[in-house]
């Protein structure tokens, strides 16, 4: 047994001296698509956060694959103004779902003088809701209510085409989509700007995810990370 320890901890160290690991965390610009063509309504779109723990198969090497474990703010925002008055007399919602995300990234490195490098990152992610706030404000005629829910998401088996317990008010449990992004690695702090491009409908009653692009996340991150071996 203690044979079998020592080579897991050898492997193990072999292989994070060789990788690289760190913490991000960053904002979130989120929005959700509006059309059939998949536009958003910038005045919709929402800020909120992104943070987890991200791995690199490799520190220098040119090509290097990712993972990690990410949990996300998506969702949007909007205001509507009853009269001319951005004051008084109108409705604000803010919808905030979070997702514990999974994305599996291809990296690209271009050298930098020094030990820095430029990376490009894309590849597909998939991500389950776990929690989150839906807030309603209405103001009128000098009169503040203020309404928040939680948001409920539908018991949804991932290996199955149905949407199990799908109901308007609730969303799909499970989502997923493509990254592409881009940064700097500095060694000792990393800067990253990545698109999130969901493909999945987040309505639990539809099916249907490309018929059109409607009701689909599209989240802008900008983020820091910090290398936990540089």
């Amino acid at each position: 047994m203690k044979k079998l320890l020592t080579i897991i901890l050898g492997a193990f160290l072999f292989t994070t001296a060789k990788s690289q690991v760190y913490v991000q965390g960053g904002l979130n610009l989120a929005n959700i698509t509006t059309s059939n063509s998949g536009a958003t309504q910038k005045n919709n779109m929402l800020p909120t956060f992104n943070a987890g723990v991200m791995y690199r198969s490799n520190k220098n090497e040119t090509i290097a694959l990712e993972a990690g474990l990410l949990l996300e703010g998506r969702g949007a925002k909007s205001n509507y103004y009853i009269t001319s008055s951005t004051d008084d007399n109108y409705i604000k919602t803010k919808f905030n779902p979070l997702y514990l995300e999974l994305p599996v990234n291809l990296i690209l490195r271009l050298p930098l003088e020094g030990k820095s490098n430029i990376f490009i990152n894309a590849g597909p992610y998939v991500a389950m809701g776990i929690a989150g706030k839906s807030k309603v404000e209405t103001k009128i005629l000098g009169s503040v209510n203020t309404s928040t829910y939680d948001i409920k998401f539908n018991n949804d088996n991932p290996t199955t085409s149905e949407q199990e317990d799908a109901r308007f008010d609730r969303l799909k449990r499970f989502d997923y989509g493509l990254n592409l992004g881009a940064g700097v690695d500095f060694k000792k702090v990393l800067v990253k700007v990545n698109y999130g491009y969901g493909l999945a409908k987040i309505n639990s009653t539809q099916n249907n995810n490309s018929s059109n692009d409607k009701n689909k996340y599209r989240t802008l991150s900008i983020s820091l990370g910090i290398p936990l071996n540089p």
